[in-house]
């Protein structure tokens, strides 16, 4: 797609004062681990093409996340 095919006329422009306002926020850096893993398990994310580590990472968050909030 193109830029000039984008439909931005539900997104409100953005002034200086959003900028001077605004805050950077970056992602917290990942932690390099070794992890044993079955190989079925591996082979199946991998399957699932590029990104693979990156989609573990957000089942593994989500997985967190409901049993944190399933305690509190």
């Amino acid at each position: 797609m193109k830029d000039e095919d984008i439909d931005l006329s539900d997104i409100p422009e953005q002034d200086n004062n959003f900028f001077r306002e605004a805050t950077l926020v970056l992602p917290k850096p990942k932690v390099v681990v070794t992890l044993r893993v079955d190989a079925d398990i591996i082979a199946w994310f991998k399957a699932k093409g590029k990104g693979y580590q990156t989609v573990m990472n957000a089942v593994l968050k989500e997985w967190v996340e409901q049993h944190r909030t399933n305690r509190a």
